[in-house]
């Protein structure tokens, strides 16, 4: 049994190269620590116990504080335990998104959202009675217990708390891993809402699928390095053409002192002349 602890980010849809969409889930995965190990000869059956997200020293307990410093870790927010986990880990140890590959099947648990107190007709989706001609049975639930019994069955379908629930999906096949990053892509919904706690386990009941659609990938491509070999050959021109322009400068600077030494030597030579 393989599993680590995520938190639902919400939906998306990606493509795959034969033109399929497929909805799927992210599930930030944040690497997990080994906070606790069972073994059978001190606890009587072999598990782990994972925590995941920091948690304030302050609002953590001092068992919670002495477990932390154990693992050489802060205090966690959620922890799980999984039995017969898969591989010997000490305590300290990180587990993270890569745990799980391109094409496992898995099972997601989560906390269904709550709905509050709800009546037979949304809860249990029981269909309405009359609404004219004098009806009173509109939203209500009918016939509750018989004569014999004189009791109401369990399992009767009755008004009642909506929703929060501990929900398993089970069979989804994982899109895409990505540990740089931390998070999973998981097929189809996923129980709960938004930044809610789930785990992602083994399937129990794998249907044993191996073949996995190919997803296309986009990546953006850059012009830097074009546009860095266009500066280097501009600026390359430039040079030469400054090294140019100054080697001119400097033969024009030349043939100036060179005529004004040639006048100022005419000029001398008329004046002793002239003398």
């Amino acid at each position: 049994m393989k599993g680590i602890l995520g938190r639902k980010v919400g939906m998306t849809q990606v493509f795959t190269k034969n033109g399929k969409l497929i909805p799927v889930t992210v599930i930030e995965v944040e690497p997990n620590v080994v906070m606790q190990v069972k073994t059978v000869d001190k606890d009587g059956y072999n598990a782990i116990q994972l925590g995941v997200f920091e948690k304030k020293e302050k609002n953590a307990t001092r068992a919670e504080i002495g477990n932390s410093k154990k693992a050489n870790t802060t205090p966690k927010r959620f922890l799980k335990e999984i039995r017969n986990f898969e591989g010997s880990y000490n305590v300290g140890d990180v587990v993270s998104a890569d745990l799980f590959a391109k094409g496992d099947i898995v099972d997601v648990t989560g906390t269904s959202k709550g709905k509050g107190f709800q009546g037979v007709v949304k809860r249990w989706g029981h269909s309405r009675g009359p609404m004219t001609h004098g009806s009173h049975h509109h939203r209500v639930p009918g016939s509750l217990g018989n004569v014999h019994q004189a009791k109401v069955q369990k399992g009767k379908h009755l008004p009642g708390h909506m929703g929060d629930e501990t929900v398993t999906i089970q069979n989804l096949e994982i899109v895409e891993v990505n540990k740089d990053e931390n998070y999973i892509l998981v097929s189809g919904n996923v129980p709960g809402a938004k930044k809610s706690l789930v785990l992602i386990k083994t399937a129990v009941k794998d249907n044993g699928r191996t073949k996995v659609d190919e997803v296309l990938t986009y990546t953006k491509e850059t012009i830097v390095d074009e546009t860095i070999e266009e500066v280097t050959d501009v600026k390359e021109e430039v040079t030469e053409e400054s090294v140019i322009t100054e080697e001119e400068n400097v033969k024009t600077n030349i043939e100036e002192d060179t005529s004004n030494e040639i006048m100022e030597n005419t000029n001398e030579e008329a004046k002793d002349e002239e003398k």
